[in-house]
């Protein structure tokens, strides 16, 4: 078993990977490992399973798929008995959005390989494009236990050839109820195979998952940060409101801090419909995130949110679960979370990766004995500010940088984002710096554009072309 690591992390040049992998790896910026990187990689490297304790935004993600991209490599144009690519590596995921995130971040690590393909199966997405890809196969399938087993019981996906498996964020995977999906879903694969187990926490289901299908595992367990560095990132602040004026009064926090983005958290799914339309009201460029949405819905909340498009995303704890957004200015608490691990994990949005974050919560007098176990768990004693001495700025509203702009056709019309990137800058005319995130999907690419420019850029895309191809775009 590995002790308990905090280690300064070393770089990844010392990792037995090979030189495009390494060149690939300074291209994205990736110089350092964290501490889970370099705890867990040497390991999963060797062949060892690993059962990893990690919180979110730790560098878990890389820790685990460059392992698995190295295994591909042995054989990354192995075949099923039916002729498609055959599945070497599964990972699941809790949620949908979280998923989504693990398949970006694989395809980022895989691009110094010849066209790895790495598809995404989860619920709330129609099957039939699904089961169409899956007839091509894939190296690499990253999806939640529910549309997984929909896709073994149908027979449209083969675990035969699979070498490696990945539990991410297993305890959310088991507070969600997954515990029967997910043993259904591993005793499909092969049982010579590694295993990569990741988990915030270890709640009693975790060892039965180990116990159950990982072999002699190495234990990675990450320190966590001390109370003191966590407070010190994150700069808490408690707003004493009447209810009222609670909505209204998250206005008037966001005009004086002026972060550029926010993730402002509501109890109810009403209360985030009715805080959208007051900042809107406001002037605010404000989203919803909360289970009434349709997956497209959710989908593009999530693009616009992520790409700069809006300065605030409002959503219930369960809609933001799997959230991270890297850069996150502000997290506002509208009102006190029900318990102190909820209130945790909602101000740990914000202050990732050694940056200086803000958490805001609004309070009522009915809500000061939540306070009060704030305090008592974190150690601190709250600081105030008075709804009267939040100043609106002199500047306006504040008004996102970006926005975004839908091109009808993605990865099916073998659209990337360099073809969309080469149409605006070299095509078109548009800086560079005028171009921001883009996002390809199955059926839509998204594009965010500087505010200022995307009028003239769904013009000028309506009226040219991409990859030699006319297309139909939408401001969202």
């Amino acid at each position: 078993m590995n002790p308990n690591v905090s280690a300064a992390a070393a770089g990844f040049d010392t990792l037995p990977l090979p030189p495009a992998a390494l060149q690939n790896l300074a291209r994205l910026g990736y110089t350092a490992m964290t501490p889970i990187q370099a705890a867990a990689l040497p390991l999963a490297l060797a062949g060892h399973d690993l059962l990893a304790q990690a919180r979110t935004g730790s560098g878990k993600t890389a820790a685990f798929a460059l392992a698995l991209l190295a295994r591909l490599g042995a054989d990354p144009q192995k075949r099923s008995p039916m002729g498609a690519l055959a599945v070497q590596a599964l990972v699941l995921c809790p949620t949908r959005e979280l998923a989504d995130q693990v398949t970006q971040e694989i395809r980022r690590l895989a691009a110094a390989e010849d066209n790895i393909k790495v598809l995404t199966l989860c619920g709330g997405s129609p099957m039939r494009p699904q089961l169409a890809s899956l007839e091509h196969g894939a190296h690499v399938v990253v999806g939640t236990p529910g549309r997984l087993m929909d896709h073994l019981e149908r027979g449209s996906l083969d675990l035969a050839a699979l070498n490696t498996l990945v539990l991410d964020e297993a305890d959310r995977m088991l507070d969600m109820g997954f515990f029967d999906d997910i043993v259904t879903v591993v005793k499909q694969c092969p049982k010579q195979r590694q295993t990569l187990l990741f988990s915030a926490t270890y709640p009693e289901g975790i060892g039965k998952l180990a116990a159950a299908f990982l072999r002699e595992p190495k234990e990675v367990k990450i320190a966590a940060p001390a109370p003191s560095v966590a407070a010190a990132q994150i700069q808490q602040r408690f707003v004493q409101v009447s209810e009222e004026d609670r909505l209204h009064t998250v206005g008037l926090l966001l005009d004086h801090v002026r972060p550029a983005r926010t993730l402002a958290f509501c109890n109810t799914k009403q209360q985030c419909r009715d805080l959208v339309a007051v900042l809107r009201a406001q002037g605010l460029v404000a989203l919803e995130l909360h289970g009434d949405l349709e997956q497209r819905e959710r989908d593009q909340v999530l693009v616009q949110f992520s790409n700069g498009s809006a300065s605030v995303l409002v959503a219930t704890d369960i809609a933001a679960r799997g959230l991270d957004i890297v850069g996150l200015e502000a997290v506002v608490n509208v009102d006190v979370s029900p318990d102190v691990a909820t209130h945790t994990h909602r101000i740990g949005r914000t202050g990732r990766a050694d940056a200086v974050g803000a958490a805001y919560t609004l309070a009522s007098l009915d809500e000061m004995g939540r306070v009060g176990a704030i305090e008592q768990a974190g150690g601190f004693s709250s600081q105030w500010l008075a709804v009267d001495s939040l100043v609106p700025s002199s500047a306006g509203p504040l008004v996102p940088a970006m926005a975004t702009l839908q091109i009808l056709g993605g990865r099916k019309e073998k659209i990337r984002a360099g073809d969309v990137l080469g149409a605006l800058t070299k095509d078109m005319g548009f800086a560079a710096a005028q171009v921001g995130k883009i996002n390809v999907n199955e059926f839509s690419t998204y594009v965010a554009v500087a505010r200022g420019v995307a009028d003239a850029a769904v013009r000028k895309l309506n009226a040219g072309k991409v990859k030699g191809k006319s297309v139909k775009v939408r401001r969202l």
